[in-house]
Parts: structure tokens; sequence; C-alpha cells
């Protein structure tokens, strides 16, 4: 579930482009036997082999398409011709490209999507290898003893396609640059996201998971927004389709910045025009650093600001909110999963194990 703090934009590869084809079946064989006592043997030639698949798996262990950011070919094997003496030739060997769970493929010439591979996806055999062609025994008859006839292979198929990697996580932390996402991340979880006092330190989406009771919770720090990444402004509009795959969304209003009073609805605007399903989705609306001098007034006025929704004072560096936050987050993932869009008062959420947490002083 870590991405390495030293990983920049540019190997973090959530697109690729790759050519796929499936082996080509083998030839069938003309042949006749030719033994010392069996001078009319009859044919005996073999069949061809048949061509290797193209099979796309689902592997847990891997968050990104980096793998596939220098290898754009794959293809399987042909299956070998077959030979006499009835000797069949061997099937070739399938090509198996691992993906991330969340990855869509589509047609890269059309756009049409093939699969999307949500949260329980497996394995798709993708393109069938060719047939092996019949050998000549096949064609033997009463009146064609000695038939001089097989078949070729038939040959595999070729696509195109554009591979595309949606970040599945239960829970998404949006914000702009510097509100303390990468911060919270690494309280709660295993993640070990960069953390510093500048603008746009998170440039890749970082994965944590918070176990709460018996259930891991996961979450994604999605690179700071801006006004405007609707629009490609920023860096927040490469991953902004990342936030469509999570089941429900934190907003982050740093309440020490001069912007916190507008902050929250700039944010849900830019969502709202990148997809209008994005604010359909469970939310909680999060105060951070309420350990500096003043925003204790400034939550307040959050809270009387946006009454309809849920806010939460929270800060990363005297754990204020923190546990009460592990509840919210432990509601908003189980409603998800239940398929309920939204979450109702506070009920017996079990309590997250913070013994182990650490005191961050940076956020």
């Amino acid at each position: 579930m870590k991405e390495a703090s030293g990983k920049t934009v540019e190997k973090f590869a959530d697109e690729a482009l790759i050519e796929v084809s499936s082996g080509s079946g083998g030839n069938g064989c003309v042949s006749f036997r030719r033994e010392k006592y069996v001078p009319r043997g009859g044919p005996s030639g073999g069949d061809g082999g048949r061509g290797g698949d193209v099979i796309f798996e689902v592997r847990r262990n891997l968050r990104t398409l980096a793998h596939l950011r220098y290898k754009h070919s794959f293809k399987a094997q042909n299956g070998r011709d077959g030979e006499g003496s009835q000797r069949y030739g061997r099937d070739g060997d399938d090509v198996v490209i691992q993906v991330p769970p969340g990855t869509v493929l589509k047609d890269a010439d059309t756009g049409e999507l093939i699969r999307d591979f949500g949260r329980d996806g497996t394995s798709l055999v993708f393109l069938r290898g060719g047939n092996g062609g019949w050998g000549n025994v096949h064609f033997k008859s009463s009146v064609n003893q000695a038939p001089r006839k097989a078949l070729p292979g038939k040959r595999g198929e070729l696509r195109r396609l554009r591979v595309e990697l949606r970040i599945l996580a239960d829970i998404g932390l949006v914000g702009f640059p510097n509100a303390g996402k990468s911060s919270l991340l690494d309280r709660f979880t295993n993640a070990r996201p960069k953390i510093a006092p500048y603008p746009f330190t998170t440039k890749i989406p970082n994965l944590g998971v918070l176990t709460l009771d018996d259930r891991d919770i996961i979450i994604a720090d999605i690179p700071g927004l801006i006004e405007g990444a609707s629009d490609g402004l920023g860096l927040g509009i490469r991953f902004l389709k990342h936030i469509s795959r999570t089941a429900a969304l934190a907003f982050l209003i740093d309440l020490s910045a001069d912007n916190w009073h507008g902050a929250y609805d700039v944010l849900y605007q830019e969502l709202a025009a990148f997809s209008p399903e994005l604010v359909q989705k469970s939310r909680v609306i999060l105060g951070t650093k309420t350990d500096v001098d003043g925003t204790g007034e400034r939550l307040e006025a959050l809270k009387a600001q946006y009454p309809g929704e849920q806010v939460l004072g929270v800060s990363v560096f005297s754990g204020e909110g923190i546990p009460e936050l592990a509840r919210i987050f432990g509601r908003l993932a189980d409603s998800s999963r239940e398929g309920d869009a939204g979450f109702g008062e506070k009920d017996e959420a079990g309590d997250a194990d913070f013994s182990e947490l650490r005191e961050v002083p940076d956020r």
C-alpha cells in the first residue's frame, strides 16, 4: 500500500498504450508412414499446435502501470507445426499481462470500453490463440488413401489498447495544496507520503490502510487541487479521475489559511464541473490544523456556514478529532459497501487502535 516518497509524477504511470496479439496456430503436416514392412502405411501428418492466448490478470500488489511504460507490445507464442508419425505441434505459451485493481481497458482506436476491473476483478482471457491446422491424417478416405492436403493454422488477433488506472479507495482526501492531506494519511495509515510545508508536495496519489476493528479502510491522498483544475490547471486535473473510484470523500479545509472561508465551495464546484456524480458521494468536511491559534472560531463559523454537512475539526499535531474521524471513516466505508449513499447519526462504530500512531509536527 506504500508509494515511495521519492517517486516523481513522471514515474507514476496511470495510463499506457499497448499492442497485444494472440499466437497463430501451427500448420498441419503432410506426411506418410515409411516403415520397412508397411509399404503403404498411409497418411501420418499431425495437427499444428494452438496459438497462445492474451490474458489480463489482476494483481492486488500492483499500484501503478509503471511496468507498462517501456514495454508496449505483448505477443503470445505461436503454435508449433505438426510433424510426421501423427506428432502434434506444441501449443504456444500464453502472454499474461498483470494490472492493478481498478484498471480499465479501452480500444485505442474507438475508445470503446472493453473491461473494467473493479474491486473484485480477477482475470480476463482477452484474445484467444488461433487453432492449429489439421494434418493430412484427417483427410484419408476410401477414395483417397494418400491425401496430400493439410490445413494452415488460424492466424492470431491483434488489438491496440488504452490501459487506464483509476485508483480504488474507500475514502478520498480532497483539498487545496498543503491542506494537510498527506499528514492525515501518514497519521492514520502505514503509508509514508512526502510531507513538507510548501504547495504541491504530493505529486502522485498515495494509498494507505486504516485498520478499524477487523476491517481495512483504504484511504487515498489525491494531489492538491487548485481553482480551475477541472479546466486543466495545476496538477489536479490528471488525478481527478481517481476520485471517481473512491466510495466517499473528505474535504480538507486549512483553517489557518486566508482562503478558508470559500475553500469548500471552490473544491465542490471543481468536482462538480469535472463530474456531477462526484458531488453525490457521501462526504465529510474537515477543518484542519485546529492547533493553530484562532482556528477555533473559524471552525465554529465553518459549521455554521454548512449546517447540513458533517463538519469536524482535526489536528494531526495534537491529535484532536482523530479518533472521531476514524469512526466517521468507518461509517462512510461501511455504508458505501452496503450500497447506502449516505450515513446516519452516530452509531456504535468500533474504535481505532492509535497505540502506535506518531506525532507528526509537519503540517
